[in-house]
């Protein structure tokens, strides 16, 4: 069943006390006559499979622990061989850390308490559904990237299509971002999101290799990516997932550098992780400029169950964050000469970029007047964003 955003979306409620249905369908009935949420009872774990295996798809099961026949812990355990894109929301007595624990560790995505506190529920249901309509479609998205005929042209405007061309601007601050590929197609992607609580994600990435290959590993990797960002506020944990995924199903032993931040605009906390990438770079409002420290993850796709690291740092008021790809760093001029960081850092003593887009754009022309007549042999990709207080 194709999850739309309004709906209806089909849950499966896993309980055995026998006034919990009649409640939820009183306490829940606008969603439900409205056509919002479907709902589904079943009173143990053995009775939950059933109706998962019969049934059409579900897009979320709400499970108590405790049950007869077969318990929620179990429940879990066996979702995954039946559907393994439905997203279970466990339900537990307060306290009850260590069965929470093995819970989270078993997949499922999120928890609440009893007794449920429904403002609470409807919270954890639109987060758990969310979610799973994103991933649902970025799975969808991979497997028909993955089926597609290597053609060039298809591939262009496939993945022109995916990059944004609108980005956030506010009084506080801006984003931009541009590429310029080596190829008709390249292998660069950058993204910016917007998350819960006016947060703002962005990446810039870089996938080995270059031409269609590359780029339909790039598209693939980018949906996974915009899907993580939903489901954890913790960018160390989107890589870790989206590694997850893309390790599993690497026939072709791609990889991808991944650099992804978050920006937090009302505490100007920016935290970010490096997937194989270089960190990013500061540019203060005096034109001096400061690299931020590698938090020493590895490329995606090479090995799975790796754990990665994010960082943050404060923001000060006109400072300029740069995201970048090695094909800024490593262009070259005819004397093979490397730009490097060090010139990176240069373009701004003498004149500090007040917008995100000047900042890309003085970039791209310094690359270039290096560069000179050298043929470009990667992608070029830069992401700016720019606090202004």
């Amino acid at each position: 069943m194709h999850v739309t955003p309004n709906g209806p979306h089909r849950i499966l409620v896993v309980d055995d006390e026998p006034d919990l249905e009649q409640l939820i369908r009183q306490r829940m009935r606008r969603e439900i006559r409205s056509g919002q949420f479907e709902m589904e009872f079943a009173y143990n774990g053995l009775e939950a499979l059933a109706k998962l295996e019969k049934l059409d798809r579900f897009d979320m099961v709400l499970s108590d622990i405790n049950m007869p026949k077969m318990d929620g812990l179990a429940l879990l355990e066996r979702i995954p061989t039946v559907d393994p894109d439905v997203k279970a929301v466990i339900v537990s007595a307060y306290g009850d850390m260590k069965n929470i624990r093995t819970a989270m560790n078993r997949g499922a995505f999120d928890f609440v308490t009893k007794p449920i506190d429904f403002g609470d529920l409807r919270v954890t249901i639109d987060r758990t559904l969310q979610n799973s309509a994103v991933w649902r479609e970025a799975m969808q998205s991979r497997s028909q990237l993955m089926a597609l005929e290597n053609e060039l042209d298809v591939a262009r405007r496939m993945q022109a299509s995916i990059l944004p061309t609108e980005f956030p601007k506010t009084d506080s601050f801006e984003v931009y971002a541009n590429m310029q590929p080596a190829r008709a197609v390249g292998g660069d992607f950058y993204d910016v999101q917007s998350l819960d609580q006016s947060r703002v994600g962005m990446a810039v990435a870089d996938v080995s290799g270059k031409g269609v290959p590359a780029a339909l590993f790039m598209m693939s990797s980018r949906t996974l990516l915009k899907g993580a960002a939903i489901g954890s506020s913790d960018p160390a944990m989107v890589l870790r997932t989206v590694n997850t995924v893309l390790s599993d199903d690497n026939s072709e032993m791609m990889f991808v550098t991944v650099l992804y931040a978050v920006f937090d605009p009302k505490t100007r906390a920016y935290t970010y992780v490096c997937g194989g990438h270089d960190a990013p770079v500061v540019v203060h409002a005096d034109g001096s400029s400061t690299p931020l420290p590698h938090t020493g993850g590895i490329a995606l796709g090479v090995l799975p169950n790796v754990s990665y690291r994010s960082h943050t740092v404060t923001l000060e008021e006109g400072d300029t964050v740069l995201l970048y790809t090695d094909g800024v760093t490593e262009a070259q001029n005819r004397s093979s000469e490397q730009f490097g960081l060090e010139r990176l850092q240069e373009v701004f003593q003498e004149e500090t970029p007040s917008r995100a887009e000047a900042a890309t754009r003085m970039v791209f022309q310094a690359v270039r007047d290096f560069a000179g007549t050298a043929p470009q042999f990667d992608d070029i990709t830069c992401l700016a964003l720019c606090q202004r207080g």
